[in-house]
């Protein structure tokens, strides 16, 4: 009886290594420059993304209202923004066909976004809404220390509270360093990582990691990317959400392009 000494082993080789290039601000501006091109390429599917983001704070301000909190909206505001970069997995995918001269077909697109469900960008959801939830407690625990379970009638009333007295101002200053330190954390965790994962097969803590490398060996533009994508949105929020109709596709399409820039060979 003869036994076969060899065997068959399958594997799955592992990725090549991500590289990381240099980048500068002129990278950041040329950044912008195509995304707002890809918008006008494909100014309806930016403007559906972008109304599924507005429909949203919308909606959110009008439970608070309801709710009799609408001072809420304040730190939810500042939240919103950081889990824009996963709904616009859409907009990364519209930038990646247009780049590649592949059609815009609405429905392919669709099925490229459901499909995430699979892949390790569901799992970057997961951890982007964990830091926003994060963030909210943060906010109510302060408000707690400082305030105490005072309850605010308007956004007019809890604006002055925090902006005349000793313990709103502790509230405020306290608030926006933690805030600006979980923004940052979040920032850092998605804004090459996720676009990284859609367009690569790769774990998400690989992703994660290169993402950081990504802003800490480009701290000064990749950080200056991030406060112009907070200052816009804000300004966005103004006319009650709707700016963001083309605010969002804009920075969505320009997060791409950014990315591309990032990572060697993307």
């Amino acid at each position: 009886m003869t036994t076969s000494s060899e065997e068959t082993v399958a594997f799955t080789p592992r990725p090549p290594a991500v590289k990381i290039n240099t980048i500068s601000f002129a990278d950041v501006k040329a950044a912008l420059a195509a995304g707002w091109r890809d918008f006008l390429r494909a100014p309806l599917i930016g403007l559906f993304f972008g109304a599924i983001y507005a429909a949203g704070g919308i909606a959110m301000f009008l439970l608070l209202k309801v709710y009799h909190e609408p001072w809420w909206i304040i730190p939810i505001a500042v939240g919103f923004p950081l889990i824009g970069p996963f709904i616009a997995v859409g907009l990364y995918e519209t930038s990646r066909r247009i780049e590649s001269g592949q059609p815009l077909k609405f429905g392919e697109i669709l099925v490229v976004i459901f499909a995430q469900r699979k892949r390790q960008v569901a799992w970057m959801a997961f951890v982007v809404l964990f830091i926003f939830w994060m963030w909210l407690y943060e906010v109510r625990m302060l408000l707690a220390i400082f305030l105490g379970f005072k309850s605010f009638s308007s956004l007019e009333e809890f604006w002055t509270v925090v902006t005349t007295t000793p313990e709103g101002m502790g509230f405020l200053g306290m608030g926006t360093g933690v805030g600006a330190f979980i923004s940052w954390v979040l920032f850092c965790t998605t804004v090459v990582g996720i676009p990284l994962l859609l367009d690569r097969e790769i774990d998400l803590i690989t992703g994660i990691i290169y993402s950081f490398k990504s802003v800490l060996q480009n701290p000064v533009p990749m950080i200056g990317f991030g406060i112009l994508v907070v200052a816009l949105t804000f300004l966005a929020f103004v006319p009650m959400f709707l700016g963001l109709l083309v605010v969002l596709p804009v920075l969505g399409h320009a997060t791409w392009h950014l990315y591309k820039a990032v990572v060697a060979g993307a």
